[in-house]
């Protein structure tokens, strides 16, 4: 050490040998180690003069000399370590200065050396005071003087320079007077780790010593906020993470973060470590929560609550925090701080409230491209968004198992709250609605993460999905220790109906606990039957508001009235229905969704197949009989929400639909198992949506109008064309077609009409395919061969309902059609005009009423005849048996009567097409029946036989029609050669009931009067009918039409001995009339 000290000595002024020197780490700068070791040489010097001098006189005694000796080499050493003492303690100062910005003297700049001390610090006078003089910081005092430096209220008014610089440092005034003391404080955080990289070994505890007290003096400040002076400690806190993310060193604010953290959890006496992070809660909270989707800042603050989430202590306290005061109040989930972040959206904030809305502004008024940009950049921001809250829902599901056990509770009680919103009341009632319920962003939101969440196994064959256990529905009221330890989160779903009843005879064995998969399925799905059917069902009634306004607006800017409210009223509304498109229509989320929905549709297919994995199974028909099936604990909302995904997709992003086949064609197996199969889904009303859920998932032919882009349907046209359970499918819609005849419902009769509508488009495009016309064909067939079994065939019930349906739907739409042209010929004659406003306003509305439901009728009686049509093409025998010719014969003529007989003029309204009156469609249609069926003799003589109806004028002004609506020429000379064999037809058969006019009574029909040819015997009542009769009503009823009693076809026996008597009297009649001859 001494050689090394010597050796700095001689080395003087020599810059570079000095800093080769190990001593000189000791000194701040090297102009320090400089000036040492010029004074330290000539120091040396005069001892050297003094020793020099006093040569002879040590030379005298060797004992004194010695002495003398040893005294110089103690003194030099003892002055070598008060120098070391020193050049520590001037280090020491000059780091703390340079960390913490602070001093105790306060003298010339220029007497100091400008090297190693800050250009500006706050001077601590009064600390300078109570220490007498001293003008350095060490260890010992450096903790107090912290302290007083955080005290200071306006610690800027404090600064001094350090240095004699001129040249003023702005950056360095800020930084020594920061006031913010968590800002501070992270700032000598920094540097202090910056000295710790600098400093000799030796002296690195002194500052990791430092480092350690920034952190131990935050967590005062935090613990103790109350003593810092109009300073908001929490806020700083929130601010620091702010400024870190947008600065991009999160990861340095984190690891002083962590720190803190760390000291709080140790020192819990004054105030909990949660009590500390409320108040940051609360802050963030109320940031947030009038933030935009689009607004970048919303991002920063996201990036914050995913370290919240991260975090296992902060996550435990956040969890904590955010469970509601009222947990039976859906909206108090809403006002959490995670509520609040579910609730950000770029839909109205307000209801109907446009101001200061950001998206869709002026719709009328922009072009297409500039919606598509708009909704582009809100996909990509509610991308993000989704993203994010994936991210902190995983991150706190993947904390300790008590945050996890509070996360799905708050879950499951806030679905449960919020069960209200399915009512049909509350969505009609919105200014309760929204005092009682979380909104419908919150619900998308929180789906759309959730849905994230299940990605993992959102695979139609995924052997994870086989882990689901439903019997988790069942399960009733649990204790909260028994919810954490078996997993079961969700509430009140044993109240939920389910796709069929649990069988009497079915043991139920609940499992001990329940996978996170499980959980995280069924707690997706109720999200979505809370959220995406209410935002569906808004679209629907919007998209049809925005069409009739629409229409009042062209009508009044046409007829010269005031248009600027009704524009208004448009704007208004096209904004808030397009800012609603926007976020639900973002791709990654309707992709995650179609992905669970198509593995949902294939997990229920094997549960229907009994299988319980892991393995898939293939599927057959015949189905196997259900045995201890678990369909009976799946909630019937699983299948709604299936119908109310692919029907939203059909109406608003088809393209999803045509890029997604594979997955479609598990949805179709589905539909097939499920829609006609009543053992499977009991509900008549969720198998008739099947259909509806058919109906958007396949090709479609709809016209387009104009300047609109035909839609891409070439996979799904692949898809169905390919399908391999075609029979299958095609027998369960027309199943469900009959099936929802009779549904137990009080309005089932109204229903019907609706859930047929989609049934008649399924219907013509199989019509179109060759596998599923074939399949129809052979149903037909098989009703043929199996008339008069105990059970109706299926076609054959089918064809019946069907006629009963135009028969209805035609003859209401022509009782409409006469109201409206009444009220078009009172309002056109200036009747309207002397009424009152209210009774003006009244018949407006029934106009209206009544034009709704003629459309409608029209509609469906277009549909149904053009059924008929093209079924009879190719279908012909089934139709000419007795019971269903006299039916569809009766029909064709009646409406004939209507449309070409002397009743047509009744329906001539003012336009045709604001009706969907389509007259000389349904004219085509009618004709196009009869020529179908021509050929059948059968057929051809019963047409006369319908005196109500049938006349040979009726056919000739038929033929005229078709002629004045230009039908092609092969069509009309047809129908004429038909009228001409039918007249001819008539005219025998009206010889015929001549030549039987005195037949005897008890051989004729005791309701119609006609001679029954087939006579058959009612068992109960003992009555004899005719067997086509009794046949065609009990298709519709099965009951003895003469005391109500059970009946069905199997039943009725031939009356033989009625039928010989009938033949005999007919032949001998004939014997007779041939005897008589002509003159007779």
């Amino acid at each position: 050490m001494t050689s090394h000290f010597e050796e700095l000595t001689d080395q003087g002024n020599n810059n570079q040998n000095i800093s080769q020197n190990p001593f000189a780490a000791l000194f701040s700068t090297l102009a320090d180690a400089n000036q040492f070791a010029s004074d330290q040489k000539q120091r040396h010097q005069a001892e050297q003069q003094y020793s020099q001098g006093s040569q002879s006189e040590s030379d005298n005694s060797v004992s004194d000399s010695t002495d003398d000796n040893d005294d110089s080499v103690g003194e030099i050493s003892r002055s070598f370590r008060s120098r070391q003492e020193l050049c520590e303690q001037l280090y020491v100062n000059h780091m703390i200065q340079r960390i913490f910005l602070i001093t105790l003297d306060n003298s010339d700049p220029s007497l100091r050396g400008g090297n190693g001390i800050p250009p500006c610090c706050v001077y601590l006078e009064e600390m300078a005071a109570e220490l007498d003089g001293q003008d350095w910081l060490n260890m010992d005092t450096i903790g107090k003087a912290l302290f007083n430096r955080l005290l200071l209220q306006e610690p800027e008014n404090h600064l001094i320079y350090m240095t004699s610089c001129s040249v003023v440092n702005l950056s360095a005034d800020r930084d020594a007077g920061e006031k913010r003391a968590i800002t501070y404080l992270y700032a000598c955080y920094q540097r202090a780790k910056e000295e710790i990289t600098k400093v000799p070994e030796k002296l690195l505890s002194y500052a990791v010593c430092c480092k350690n007290l920034t952190v131990s003096h935050a967590c005062t400040v935090l613990l103790t906020p109350e003593i810092y002076v109009s300073q908001n400690i929490y806020e700083q806190l929130l601010d620091l993470l702010l400024e870190a993310v947008r600065g991009a060193r999160f990861e340095e604010v984190v690891e002083f973060l962590e720190g803190l953290i760390a000291c709080l959890l140790a020192d819990q006496e004054v105030q909990t470590f949660g009590e500390v992070m409320v108040p940051v809660f609360d802050i963030f909270q109320g940031r947030v929560r009038d933030l935009d989707l689009c607004q970048l800042m919303l991002y920063s603050y996201l990036e914050i609550l995913l370290y919240f989430s991260r975090q296992k202590d902060i996550a435990k306290v956040l969890i904590e925090h955010i469970q509601p005061k009222d947990p039976n109040n859906g909206l108090q989930y809403q006002k959490t701080l995670q509520g609040t972040i579910l609730n950000i959206s770029c839909m109205l904030k307000t209801p109907r409230v446009v101001d200061n809305h950001g998206f869709f502004l002026n719709p009328s008024r922009s072009s297409p491209q500039e919606m598509r940009v708009q909704e582009s950049d809100i996909h990509q921001f509610v991308g993000q968004f989704h993203e994010k809250l994936y991210q902190i829902l995983k991150n706190l599901l993947q904390q300790s198992s008590k945050t996890r056990h509070l996360l799905l509770s708050w879950l499951g009680g806030c679905l449960q709250a919020n069960m209200g919103r399915t009512i049909i009341w509350a969505n009609q009632m919105p200014e309760i609605f929204f005092q009682m319920y979380a909104s419908d962003a919150f619900f998308l939101n929180l789906g759309a993460a959730l849905l994230k969440l299940c990605q993992p196994f959102s695979l139609p064959y995924s052997p994870k999905l086989f882990t689901f256990n439903p019997m988790y529905c069942l399960l009733k009221e649990l204790s909260e220790e028994e919810r954490q330890n078996r997993n079961v989160h969700a509430r009140g779903l044993d109240k939920e109906t389910c796709l069929i009843p649990v069988p009497p005879q079915q043991t139920i064995e609940f499992a001990q606990s329940y996978s996170l998969l499980t959980e995280n399925l069924i707690l997706t799905q109720l999200t979505m039957y809370l959220g995406f059917h209410g935002f569906h069902d808004q679209m629907v009634k919007m998209n049809q508001s925005l069409h009739r306004l629409q229409g009042t607006w062209r009508d009044t800017q046409l007829s010269g009235g005031p248009a600027a409210e009704l524009r208004e009223l448009f704007e208004c509304l096209m904004t808030i229905y397009l800012s609603i498109k926007a976020v639900t229509t973002q791709p990654a989320m309707l992709q995650n969704c179609l992905k669970l929905q198509a593995s949902c549709a294939a997990l229920l297919v094997q549960l229907s197949l009994g299988n319980l994995g892991p393995e898939h199974i293939p599927v057959s028909f015949p189905l196997p009989t259900l045995e201890n099936s678990l369909l009976c604990f799946v909630p019937e909302f699983f299948a709604e929400n299936m119908g109310d995904f692919f029907i939203f997709l059909r109406r608003f992003a088809e393209e999803v639909l045509e890029s997604s086949a594979e997955s479609l064609e598990h949805v179709l197996t589905f539909i097939t198992v499920f829609m006609g199969n009543a053992e499977r889904m009991k509900n008549p009303h969720l198998r008739a949506k099947l259909a509806e859920v058919l109906e958007a998932v396949m090709p479609h032919m709809e016209s387009v109008s104009s300047g609109t882009a035909q839609p891409i349907m070439f996979q799904r046209q692949r898809l169905f064309s390919s399908y391999r359970h075609a029979p299958q499918l095609a027998e369960a819609l027309i199943t469900v077609f009959v099936d929802i005849e009779f549904t137990g419902d009080p309005h089932q009769f109204e229903q019907k009409f609706n859930y047929r509508r989609p049934m008649y488009a399924i219907l013509k495009y199989m019509w179109g395919e060759e596998n599923y016309r074939e399949s129809i064909k052979r149903l037909a067939d098989y009703a043929s061969e199996n008339l008069e079994a105990m059970n109706p065939p299926l076609l054959l019930r089918f064809l019946i309902l069907l006629m009963n349906d135009a028969i209805y739907l035609l003859d209401e739409a022509i009782q409409y059609l006469s109201k409206i042209k009444i009220l078009q010929l009172e309002r056109d004659c200036g009747e309207w005009d002397s009424l009152a406003p209210d009774a003006r306003r009244e018949k407006e509305s029934s106009l209206q009423m009544l034009g709704q439901l003629g459309c409608f009728h029209n509609i469906m009686s277009n549909e149904t005849i053009g059924t008929l049509a093209f079924l009879t093409s190719e279908i012909k025998g089934l139709f000419v048996q007795p019971f269903l010719a006299e039916r569809i014969i009766s029909m064709l003529s009646y409406f004939l009567q209507h449309l070409v007989g002397p009743k047509m003029s009744a329906l001539k309204v003012k336009d045709f097409s604001e009706f969907d009156f389509k007259p000389q469609q349904l004219v085509s249609d009618i004709c196009t029946i009869y020529l179908n069926l021509r050929d059948e003799e059968n057929f051809c003589t019963t047409v006369p036989k319908d005196g109500r109806s049938y006349s040979p004028t009726l056919f000739c002004q038929t033929v005229r029609v078709l002629k004045k609506i230009n039908n092609p020429g092969d069509m009309i000379v047809s129908f004429s050669l038909l009228a001409d064999k039918i007249k001819f037809l008539a005219d025998r058969h009206q010889q015929e009931e001549e030549t039987y006019s005195d037949a005897p009574d008890e051989f004729l029909h005791p309701i119609m009067s006609t001679l029954m040819l087939d006579p058959v015997l009612l068992p109960s009542s003992n009555v004899t009918v005719v067997r086509s009769t009794i046949a065609r009503h009990l298709l519709s009823d099965q009951t003895d039409p003469f005391n109500r009693s059970p009946l069905t076809m199997d039943q009725i026996r031939p009356n033989e001995e009625l039928k010989q008597q009938i033949m005999k009297w007919l032949a001998e009649h004939k014997q007779r009339n041939q005897q008589m001859g002509p003159s007779g």
